[in-house]
């Protein structure tokens, strides 16, 4: 959420802002609820004071005909404020200057590419193909348990995954990251709070009679934790990391590119979130990069860095980053990391502060994918050998109990 002064000092570049990330509110009643809203508050701070300056007014009527009306009036303002706050609500984030322009995904901008693509051959296969080739990737038998969209990751395939996602929180704890366990079910204000509703209510899993919902990414747990606190700004930033499973409806995916294990009901992921000061945002933005292109590396997973233009981003993000993997299989480059300066957003929706002295201020969010079961698919598909074997990447190997391939089962 942003600074509700902004809405008062500079109300052309907001609705400019509205107009241009397509928000779903109406400016002009925003602008009318808050006028309103200082009306009212206004007219009740006069009242108050006109009642504390008349003491033990003689004039008791009077008196009594005063405290109704500013009673009267706080109903009133409160009722306004919720209906503001509810319009305010859908501002989107402000962004950042050199976002590119562009309706979609399409209109991302390349900046760089690290690794050398496979060669295409006849040989080369999808991931689902590969995975029930050699038995690590049973479909069929997820569908039967739960439903389409889930999947078993097997023998194997297993190993290999949970050797990715604890190679994954290693290499954050070394460089500093405090790693936890969150919960799976949140709040629907933590959603609130991180920027997830109302904009993506869609893609939420509602537990029916509670005010519980799974989550889709540790983000949302990882911010939550801190609302409704002051840091003390000596200790910012702050590192946090946690794999979790992920939970999305996935409502309105279809076609070839939902096809095998790339979008899932249910996915794993690491998490890299970090709590700065303003001035330092953009900076850790970087490094949560820097992160996630130094693991791609360390796994020789080719991928290229986009700018994601201002029509592909969520209504909370300010400057956005997505890894994309190459999928030889595939035969694209495919989103497998996404890495977001928030600025105050969620800070502020959460009620997070930080304190300096005697002076308050409200810290900025970073939140950026480490890795997820994504690079696993992108793993098989880049190091596929002419056998149908697959390569597994150096590091993960001590997982696997030394072996350099996946072969086929006797």
């Amino acid at each position: 959420m942003l600074d509700i002064k902004l809405l008062r000092t500079e109300p052309d570049q907001i609705r400019q802002l509205c107009e241009r990330r397509k928000a779903p509110l109406d400016f002009k009643a925003l602008l009318g609820e808050d006028e309103q809203f200082r009306a009212l508050t206004t007219e009740v701070e006069n009242l108050r004071r006109q009642r504390n300056e008349g003491g033990g007014a003689a004039n008791r009527e009077a008196a009594v005909q005063l405290r109704n009306r500013i009673g009267e009036i706080e109903v009133e303002l409160r009722q306004v404020k919720e209906r503001r706050d509810l319009l305010w609500s859908l501002v989107p984030n402000l962004l950042a200057p050199d976002t590119p322009p562009g309706k979609d995904d399409k209109d991302n901008l390349e900046l760089s590419s690290w690794g050398a693509k496979p060669e295409p051959t006849s040989w080369r296969k999808t991931h689902e193909v590969i995975g029930k080739n050699l038995g690590i990737i049973d479909e069929e038998r997820g569908t039967k348990v739960s439903g389409s969209g889930y999947t078993y990751w097997v023998g194997d395939g297993a190993r290999m995954a949970w050797g990715l996602f604890s190679l994954a929180l290693d290499y954050l704890t070394e460089r500093g990251y405090v790693q936890m366990f969150t919960p799976v079910a949140t709040k629907e204000r933590t959603l609130f709070g991180t920027g997830y509703l109302p904009f993506f209510k869609d893609q939420i899993y509602h537990l029916e009679g509670e005010d519980l919902n799974l989550i889709g990414t540790s983000e949302q747990t990882l911010v939550g934790y801190h609302a409704d606190e002051t840091l003390q700004a000596q200790k910012l930033p702050l590192l946090y990391t946690s794999f979790s499973p992920c939970f999305r409806t996935e409502a309105g995916s279809y076609g070839k590119e939902t096809r095998g294990m790339f979008r899932q009901h249910q996915f794993h992921k690491v998490e890299q979130i970090v709590f700065c000061t303003p001035d330092s945002s953009d900076e850790w933005l970087e490094k949560t990069r820097e992160n996630v292109e130094g693991f791609m590396q360390l796994l020789e997973i080719p991928y290229r860095v986009v700018r994601v233009c201002e029509g592909d981003m969520g209504a909370p993000g300010y400057k956005k980053y997505d890894v994309e993997a190459w999928f030889a299989g595939f035969g694209a480059y495919r989103e497998t990391h996404s890495c977001t300066n928030l600025l105050d957003y969620q800070s502020r929706r959460l009620n997070i502060k930080a304190k300096q002295d005697k002076a308050t201020f409200v810290p900025h969010t970073i939140s950026s994918t480490m890795i997820t079961d994504r690079a696993i698919l992108a793993i098989l598909e880049n190091n596929l050998q002419p056998d149908g074997s697959v390569r597994i990447p150096k590091p993960l190997r001590p997982w696997l109990g030394g072996q350099e391939r996946i072969a086929f089962a006797d």
